[in-house]
């Protein structure tokens, strides 16, 4: 996602170290950050199986809430005090993000190949339930 408040640079969700977890191209600020503590508060996107990947930003302040078939999961969740291991670094920008696009796909920095599949792709301004 475009983010309209870091000049465009793009805000993403994937995974990284087998974990789920939020980037900012910008600086590379991870959430969760990339300790073992934090990795170990996020999860893994399950495979083999269709997943309700659900997330909520709040652009007047900094929130960010992310669900894994309508579970929350902690290490993916910035509530603006922060969290070592969590959202520490995600923190240290005052601003809170703005999308203005929403793009699809996966990129993997690795020789490994993945294929992901979407279906029932939902945009809200309230929130939306699996």
């Amino acid at each position: 996602m475009a983010d309209a408040r870091d000049g465009g640079r793009d805000l993403r969700v994937g995974g990284q170290n087998g974990a789920l977890q939020w980037n900012r191209e910008s600086d590379d600020a991870t959430l969760p950050e990339q300790s073992p503590a934090g990795v170990a508060l996020s999860t893994p996107l399950p495979v083999g199986r269709w997943v309700c990947l659900r997330y909520e930003i709040d652009t007047t302040r900094q929130s960010i809430r992310t669900l894994v078939d309508d579970q929350e999961v902690a290490g993916l969740r910035v509530d603006g005090v922060p969290t070592q291991d969590v959202d520490s670094q995600w923190l240290r920008r005052t601003t809170a993000p703005r999308p203005t696009t929403l793009r699809l796909g996966w990129e993997s920095y690795g020789g490994d190949q993945d294929t992901i599949w979407y279906d029932d792709v939902a945009l809200s301004s309230s929130p939306l339930s699996c």
